[in-house]
């Protein structure tokens, strides 16, 4: 424990529960183990769940500590909800560890952490590559925000590295894109569009929701910078709204602490604890998903009503091979075309019994969405029919229900066409 650490933990009786470390100083603890212990700090009390600090301010024990403290917090040092809180460090801790990042800092939303990720590195003048082939909100960032303030943006297609190749540039000064786009579920080669960007000196960011913690090591394949809207799997059941950013301790306090506390975009304590609390059974839950998306889409396949299914862990997803190279599972999100357009979609849809209709994903429940009129509704149809977002095109989230459940009640949905 450092000495900036003793003060919390000297005032509050704070005691940072020791991690199992090897001589080299790395965690040795596997996944499951870090998502249940990781960064917990428990009180004089000792308290078995992590404690909820439901403060927005800090007293100081004189006024020469209080300016001790606004000219450099030590790591356990809290000034304003807003900067840090001893409830949202420990989620911070504790997904930095999984993912195996140096550092992280929590927002109030997934958008939240896209945003402050991209807007912190960026000025006037600089250059961005990204892929074209991402959620709606993520779009307007990249095509309506930033060029407001003179950053240039150049969209690609994510899986053909030569697009990445011909659009990066010595001014380029980030990369951006989903390593499962959303809704079409294309794999872009993380390892590949790192060394490409690197090259040219570009930071690699990466919004990693749909293939998850569990199954993408992006920062090991060379992303810089990893986003997640903890809305998804980490909290997994539909609570709350959160988001994290993950990077090199430098990149995270340096230049994404400062934008976010400045901002206003952090995470509640009250949040920070149900994401905690969700992450104990995210291994549990994100792997039972995927199971039972494996089982639908095997079910689903060659089905006389659908044109398409995709799911990156079928021998029919174009990049099967890379999928399971870079998450080794398909994950917990598939998607499939139903001949007939939007009305054959929308009665499909409304025909589902088990499984809702909504536009959130990761949930423990079953949800199915129609991307063209609702998270994807905002492009012009031209440019979702580039991307594959067609008018018969639904996307599943798979829930936590028994799969043959599921299966007759997409079964029997799709019989009702």
């Amino acid at each position: 424990m450092t000495a900036e650490r003793g003060f919390f933990h000297a005032a509050a009786g704070i005691a940072a529960e020791e991690t199992i470390m090897k001589d080299t100083g790395q965690d040795t603890r596997r996944a499951r183990t870090k998502l249940v212990h990781g960064g917990t700090k428990r009180s004089q009390w000792g308290e078995l769940s992590e404690a909820m600090f439901l403060t927005q301010g800090f007293a100081y024990d004189s006024a020469a500590q209080a300016e001790a403290r606004f000219q450099k917090a030590g790591e356990d040092e809290y000034i304003y909800a807003r900067y840090g809180n001893p409830t949202v460090r420990m989620f911070e801790e504790r997904i930095a560890l999984l993912e195996g990042a140096e550092d992280a800092f929590a927002t109030a939303s997934g958008m939240a952490a896209v945003n402050g990720a991209l807007v912190s590195m960026l000025k006037a003048g600089d250059h961005v590559v990204a892929a074209r082939a991402l959620f709606g909100s993520c779009l307007y960032i990249l095509q309506d925000v930033l060029p407001r303030y003179g950053v240039e943006v150049t969209l690609v297609d994510g899986t053909d590295l030569d697009q990445w190749k011909k659009a990066l540039r010595s001014d380029t000064r980030c990369v951006f894109f989903e390593s499962m786009s959303n809704p079409t579920l294309e794999i872009v080669d993380i390892e590949a569009v790192s060394d490409l960007a690197h090259s040219v000196g570009a930071t690699v960011v990466v919004d990693n929701v749909f293939s998850t913690p569990i199954y993408s090591k992006a920062i090991a394949q060379g992303a810089d910078v990893v986003v997640y809207s903890a809305t998804k799997h980490i909290d997994g059941q539909g609570r709350t709204l959160g988001g994290v950013i993950l990077g090199t301790q430098e990149m995270i306090r340096g230049t994404v602490e400062p934008y976010m506390k400045h901002t206003g975009g952090s995470l509640s304590p009250f949040t920070a604890w149900v994401l905690l609390k969700g992450m104990e059974t995210l291994d549990l839950r994100v792997r039972a998903q995927t199971e039972t998306a494996g089982v639908l889409t095997a079910r689903l396949e060659g089905h006389p009503k659908l044109t398409r299914v995709i799911y990156p862990g079928a021998a029919s997803h174009p990049q099967a091979e890379l999928a399971d190279r870079q998450m080794g599972a398909g994950g917990t999100m598939l998607a499939f075309e139903v001949g007939g357009g939007k009305d054959a979609a929308f009665a499909v849809l409304d025909a589902l019994e088990v499984i809702l209709i909504s536009n959130n994903l990761g949930d423990a429940k079953s949800i199915a969405t129609h991307p063209a009129t609702t998270t994807h509704s905002r492009l012009a149809p031209e440019t979702r029919e580039e991307l594959g977002i067609t008018d018969g095109l639904i996307r599943l989230s798979v829930g936590l229900e028994d799969a043959e459940d599921l299966a007759e009640d997409l079964l029997g949905a799709l019989s009702r066409v």
